[in-house]
């Protein structure tokens, strides 16, 4: 089994919540969402594994079970072009749960005019593979 924490602090909301349809239909794969605190924070892994995907706005790491989890930092923002965030680590690390990966700051994303909001979602997946899904709670990173 693949414990996945959150990747930030902030509040679990649900996929249905994200004001995406995409994510919010759960087309990308099942998972949740978290609203971040609106301050300069740091994304961390959501698991143990290998970063196969890194962009300034998402991050895919893959455990050794070979589940991928994606979690993509607010709603539309691969439309600043990396603008306002800094990547702490390079595609291909092996990275710890917990591990920061990325540093953005939520406030300023939404100051741009998109969501801050996080979908953290099991690729190739079915809603049944999941237990303990986190909604409507605070979470803490790692």
């Amino acid at each position: 089994m693949t414990v996945v924490t959150s990747p930030l602090a902030g509040t679990a909301i649900g996929l249905a919540n994200v004001p995406d349809p995409v994510f919010s239909g759960a087309m990308v794969g099942p998972g949740t969402a978290v609203d971040p605190e609106r301050k300069p924070i740091e994304a961390v892994a959501p698991v143990d594994g290998v970063l196969v995907s890194l962009h300034p706005h998402a991050y895919v790491v893959v455990d050794e079970q070979g589940h991928g989890v994606l979690t993509h930092l607010g709603i539309d923002t691969v439309q600043l072009n990396g603008e306002g965030f800094e990547l702490l680590v390079s595609k291909g690390d092996t990275v710890r749960r917990g591990q920061a990966l990325v540093r953005w700051d939520p406030s300023a994303v939404e100051a741009k005019g998109k969501s801050p909001v996080c979908p953290v979602i099991a690729l190739e997946a079915t809603m049944d593979a999941l237990s303990d899904v986190r909604e409507s709670e605070a979470v803490q990173p790692g």
